[in-house]
């Protein structure tokens, strides 16, 4: 590919999901709304903050069309050269493949269907979209863009990688060229399940790895939390497949991997949130969490009491990541041991431990104290406004947004030290002038009691004390999780690999 000859480089985002972009990408930007998890947030946010901060940056999506309300059968002729004319005519570009038209979601629970829909979109990006946008740098994310980065080296056009979360998944060149994808001249950048001898060899009998071929032929890459990052490349995680370690160690010593957190959405906001009953800063939050705390508690079936210290779980009942059986575990012993104290717990959150935790509450009869809830995102809101303490206890965490979003809104965490917690929640200090939560190192029952302890304790304190920790804590939180904070970060590794400045001045 040529050397470009543009002013300012053009950025082109490869995501497989977002929950909304700037007007000015375009004039389908309002539509644009396909979210499975945090990488929508996260991608979101981050091009909004560049799009406002002067970058050239386009978008490659997938067209969910159905998940984008746009039916292409019932437009008119005219209504479909206009529609047609928006689509070319703007920052965003996406990938046509039937396979993405009727999804209500955006990942299949089936593996076949799920590499059907990876193939699609990175066919468009690599045969169509990239030749179109002729991007300086390309930006991918996760298993689903893992072909890109190999193609865009062939092409001379650097790419980062992004790593959200450790999960992969892996094909033969040929089903990958059955799927339209040329990867004959490329295929040295991919990472095979074993040492490649030569292309006719390992095209039908050597699987490529998405995951680790996107970390291995990117220029560099990052995670989602510095400390996450760290513990992989120092072996903390036996879950982590032993090549993703190694290729992220390899980048890592190389000086090509650096972590960047996530922020929460600009949309978490308690003086604009709607779905609270009462909005608020950090200068009044005090009478208005109490308010929000009350209409919570009606809901969700709580006995009603402003001062009933309340803590909220917020995040999936995800057994294996999230920690949620070191809260079945010692549910009966926390609710016992405050009981006086009116303790709650709060779970607004789906996954496979909801039944246990129902249990749990029926044979002890604590349906006044502990309630289980579907995820609702309104509710889900009111919780973090509702309470006083965001219950994260995580064997391991690439980031998370909950820690970040419950001290926007007041509600202080009681996190495990671990991964991108580790970056984020910091042990109070007694006189409450440093810290925002409450952390405990040991992923075991006592470990999440102390926090817990910690936090009952910080409870226990006088109210003037608690409410000007609370305010501190949401003015810093502020200042520290934007995603102008995090923008910057990227643009210094856009620039790095680049070797020139993005624009010409950066706006504040």
């Amino acid at each position: 590919m040529r050397k470009s000859t543009r002013k300012a480089p053009r950025i082109l985002v490869v995501t497989p999901e977002i929950t909304y972009l700037p007007e000015g990408m375009g004039n389908m930007a309002h539509h644009l709304r396909a979210k499975a998890g945090g990488m929508a947030d996260v991608s979101a946010s981050l091009v909004g903050a560049l799009f406002r901060q002067g970058a050239d940056v386009h978008v490659a999506l997938p067209h969910y069309r159905r998940m984008f309300h746009v039916d292409v059968g019932n437009l008119i002729s005219n209504e479909m050269r206009v529609y047609m004319q928006h689509l070319h005519n703007s920052r965003i570009h996406l990938a046509e493949d039937r396979i993405f038209y009727y999804r209500n979601s955006v990942y299949s629970s089936y593996s076949e269907e799920s590499f059907k829909q990876a193939m699609a979109f990175q066919r468009e990006v690599i045969n169509n979209i990239i030749p179109s946008v002729q991007p300086d740098l390309i930006h991918c994310n996760d298993w689903m863009t893992g072909l890109i980065p190999a193609a865009a080296r062939r092409m001379g056009i650097p790419c980062l990688f992004t790593v959200h979360n450790i999960h992969t998944s892996k094909a033969l060149l040929a089903d990958i060229e059955d799927r339209g994808i040329d990867a004959a001249p490329f295929w040295q950048n991919l990472y095979y399940e074993h040492p490649p001898y030569n292309y006719e060899e390992s095209r039908c009998s050597n699987p490529v790895d998405f995951m680790t071929s996107g970390i291995f032929a990117a220029h560099f890459i990052n995670t989602v939390s510095p400390s996450f990052l760290r513990e992989i490349v120092d072996g903390h995680y036996d879950f982590v497949p032993a090549n993703i370690r190694n290729e992220l160690a390899a980048k890592y010593y190389a000086g090509c991997a650096n972590g960047i957190l996530n922020s929460p959405d600009p949309d978490y906001d308690p003086v604009t949130d709607e779905a609270l009953l009462c909005r608020y800063s950090s200068a009044d939050h005090a009478s208005a969490k109490k308010a929000n705390k009350i209409a919570f508690q009606e809901r969700t079936g709580l006995r009603v009491d402003q001062n009933a210290p309340l803590f909220f779980w917020p995040h999936r009942l995800d057994p294996i990541q999230k920690g949620c059986p070191l809260l079945a575990n010692i549910l009966y012993q926390v609710i016992d041991k405050y009981y006086n104290s009116n303790l709650q717990i709060a779970l607004v959150a789906d996954g496979s431990y909801q039944g246990i935790f129902r249990d749990i509450v029926a044979r002890h009869d604590f349906y006044d104290r502990v309630t289980v809830c579907d995820f609702d995102e309104k509710l889900s809101r009111l919780g973090f406004a509702a309470s006083d303490f965001m219950l994260m206890p995580s064997r391991f965490e690439p980031c998370g947004l909950p820690q970040m979003i419950s001290q926007y809104y007041g509600s202080l965490p009681v996190a495990r030290n671990t991964g991108g917690l580790k970056d984020t929640v910091f042990r109070l200090s007694d006189d409450g002038l440093y810290g925002n939560g409450f952390t405990f190192d040991h992923y075991d029952d006592g470990g999440l009691m102390w926090g817990i302890d910690e936090a009952m304790r910080f409870y226990s304190k006088p109210e003037s004390f608690r409410e000007k920790v609370v305010s501190r804590v949401m003015d810093e939180a502020r200042n520290r999780f934007n995603y102008d904070v995090t923008a910057q970060e990227y643009i210094k590794i856009y620039e790095s690999m680049l070797a020139r400045p993005l624009v010409d001045k950066i706006k504040k």
